[in-house]
């Protein structure tokens, strides 16, 4: 049984920690300026609600109430990503601050469910913290190459270009 319960605890931990990462992509989007950023941020909220929602389906506690009742709560106000992104705006780089912020959490998020994965023995639940671990390196990939181009640095569809030249 004590297995059970850490494992019930990680897909809780996980569950909470999508949500969190989706309600910064939320704020994100709706303090971006650019355009092209303000979509990437609102369809990586929109994949992390989905990912939240992988995880609420393995979920078998009752203490979330239904999955939308549980995602439409306000954000979490001791969630060190957005309060980094709240001062972030009192230094007026927001857009180039919110792109570092989430790469570096999705970089902590990769390792925690990878490890997470590593320690659960039902490969059922272990496919779905792998899983999310590979949608999330693929976030990482999509705002590591808006921060490139944010920064006005060699875009990957630049690269064959100035290769060439």
């Amino acid at each position: 049984m004590p297995q059970e319960l850490k494992l019930l605890e990680a897909i809780k931990l996980a569950i909470q920690t999508e949500k969190d990462v989706m309600d910064f992509y939320l704020k994100a989007a709706a303090l971006t300026n650019n355009e092209r950023g303000k979509k990437v941020f609102e369809l990586l909220a929109k994949e992390e609600r989905e990912h939240a929602g992988h995880f609420f389906k393995i979920y078998t506690g009752s203490d979330l109430g239904s999955f939308e009742d549980f995602m439409a709560q306000p954000p979490s106000s001791n969630h060190a990503m957005l309060k980094q992104l709240e001062k972030a705006l009192d230094e007026n780089t927001h857009e180039r601050k919110a792109m570092e912020l989430a790469l570096q959490e999705e970089e902590d998020l990769v390792k925690n469910l990878r490890m997470t994965a590593s320690h659960i023995v039902d490969p059922t639940v272990r496919a779905v913290f792998d899983r999310m671990a590979e949608e999330t390196e693929t976030h990482y990939a999509i705002i590591e190459s808006e921060y490139a181009h944010l920064m006005a640095m060699v875009h990957e569809t630049d690269i064959d270009i100035y290769v060439r030249e």
